[in-house]
């Protein structure tokens, strides 16, 4: 059963390049030539289609233990498959340089130089942004350090208080002491004088 999974894949890998290379060429032809490509790119992409389908059938016939792998292949030829469709629509309306020339004129030279000059405002106005958001984050930093500095600050300020505190109360104690020895002192000079 794997074997006609590889199958259909090399299929499929082989119809996509084709197709791929097809899509590129689409936008450059005109009239009944971009009318008949698009009708074979067409064709070919209903192919990959029903290939698509034969794989998911494929893979529900697979022992469960092997699916997981054949499912995420099959998964990723879908989403190939969605991204050749989108490809595929903007080609059969893209137009080339010169035919849009051709049918704009000197219209489109000035509004590809618009364009262009919309694109280096975009750019300068994105660098500018930029410079905003660093400007923003700079801001914030200094900020925080300020908030932090004053933390900081009121940390040393309430150790400085409770330290003047503790120096007061020793002053005390040795204006106390200094009392205390003075009236020893005056007792042990009468105790003397007896």
């Amino acid at each position: 059963m794997s074997s006609d999974f590889e199958t259909y894949e090399q299929d499929f890998g082989t119809i996509t390049a084709e197709v791929t290379n097809k899509i590129g060429k689409i936008p450059k032809l005109s009239g009944e030539e971009k009318t008949q490509l698009v009708l074979n790119v067409d064709k070919q992409l209903e192919e990959v289609r029903e290939l698509l389908e034969q794989m998911d059938l494929e893979v529900r016939e697979i022992p469960i233990q092997s699916r997981a792998m054949y499912n995420s292949r099959l998964k990723s030829y879908k989403e190939e498959m969605e991204k050749l469709e989108k490809d595929f629509k903007r080609s059969r309306i893209a137009y080339s340089d010169e035919v849009r020339n051709e049918l704009l004129g000197d219209d489109a030279i000035s509004s590809e130089s618009q364009l262009i000059k919309l694109r280096e405002e975009r750019a300068h106005l994105l660098d500018n942004t930029e410079r905003l958001e660093r400007s923003s984050r700079r801001l914030e930093a200094g900020y925080q350090i300020a908030v932090e500095t004053e933390q900081v600050g009121q940390e040393i300020l309430a150790n400085l208080h409770t330290d003047r505190e503790k120096i007061q109360r020793a002053r005390e104690r040795l204006r106390e002491t200094d009392t205390n020895l003075g009236k020893s002192s005056r007792i042990l000079t009468g105790m003397l004088r007896r």
